[in-house]
């Protein structure tokens, strides 16, 4: 009989990989839906050349070294993905009109069950859900993107220089500078990679649980006490964003399409490994889809909301488009 590697082999040895390099590619790309056509696209080139494959590396490797090359490729043609903080503009006055734009190719949240962190082993969801944080991916986003691929690969993943090298298409030395300035970039605007994610505190499930009812109930005066005093509100694809809580206050009342409790519904969901909200908003009798909302604490209140629109966004996290208005959401 032959020893030749099969397809059928490849298929039963790849198949248990592909949570962990969507969210390889997601982290280089910013993008739930980049990351799963080039994880299709990891798995087309390996299928092909699986033949060749000769086991001088680990299937593992092999395959992280073809969706790297895959996600810089694609990187070529693609500008980064910012939230509407990282643009360079200063943050807005809520009384302005808000302005979209559609030609942004804006950071998308990934629901934890897609990149792994929603189910398995508890220490490789922890190093998920640190390393798919959504102040991290958009950080990531600053970098060039061969200076991306090295910071995950060395930081992330633990590559020895050398393996990096060898992705990447560098030299060991090259590798090591790189490495040096994108931690550098990357600290004056992230936390750190070695920050563990903490779970929350009773005291922050209390003020999640206060942050949904100001909400639901449409209690905005509520809200000022749940956000830190520096907290940063945004949108996209709107390009504003908003800092502080009287600012957010300020925005929800003048834009908010909601007008009496009742009107918004928050189902309780899981996204970059933090609390994160599908938000329904209630018309001719039903809850239709709204938004996607991942929240960020820090210390001693919500320091961060991105709220995220799109079209394809619930289909992603395996939500349904409508909710009848007496339904109760459960997790």
């Amino acid at each position: 009989m032959s020893d030749k590697p099969t397809n059928e082999d490849f298929l039963r040895r790849a198949d248990p990989m592909r949570r962990e390099l969507l969210a390889h590619c997601y982290r280089m790309m910013g993008s739930v839906h980049d990351a799963e056509d080039l994880v299709q696209e990891t798995y087309l080139r390996a299928w092909r050349g699986y033949d060749g494959f000769e086991g001088r590396s680990s299937l593992r490797t092999w395959l992280y070294r073809i969706a790297t090359s895959a996600c810089l490729t694609a990187l070529d043609s693609r500008g980064r993905r910012p939230l509407p903080s990282g643009l360079g503009a200063p943050s807005t006055e809520p009384s302005a009109p808000l302005v979209q734009d559609a030609e942004v190719p804006w950071l998308e949240p990934v629901p934890d069950a897609l990149a792994g962190a929603g189910a398995g082993d508890p220490a490789a969801i922890v190093t998920s859900r640190e390393s798919i944080r959504l102040a991290l991916i958009a950080a990531l986003q600053h970098l060039p993107p061969r200076q991306r691929a090295v910071l995950i690969l060395r930081d992330v993943l633990k590559w020895k220089a050398a393996e990096v090298a060898d992705a990447v298409g560098v030299s060991t030395a090259a590798v090591n500078s790189i490495l040096q300035r994108a931690r550098a970039q990357l600290n004056q605007v992230s936390p750190s990679l070695d920050d563990p994610v903490e779970p929350l505190t009773p005291e922050q499930r209390e003020q999640l649980e206060r942050y949904v009812a100001a909400f639901e109930n449409y209690d905005v005066d509520s809200l000022v006490h749940l956000f830190t005093k520096d907290a940063i509100w945004e949108m996209p694809p709107y390009v504003g964003w908003y800092q502080g809580p009287d600012a957010i206050m300020e925005l929800t009342r003048r834009h908010c399409p909601a007008q009496r409790a009742g009107d918004l519904k928050l189902v309780p969901i899981a996204a970059n490994g933090q609390p994160a909200f599908a938000m329904y908003f209630r018309e001719d009798g039903r809850y239709r889809e709204f938004a996607i909302m991942v929240v960020t604490f820090s210390g001693e209140g919500i320091s961060h909301v991105g709220m995220f629109f799109g079209e394809t966004l619930f289909e992603t996290f395996g939500l349904p488009a409508t909710l009848e208005s007496e339904t109760t959401a459960t997790k």
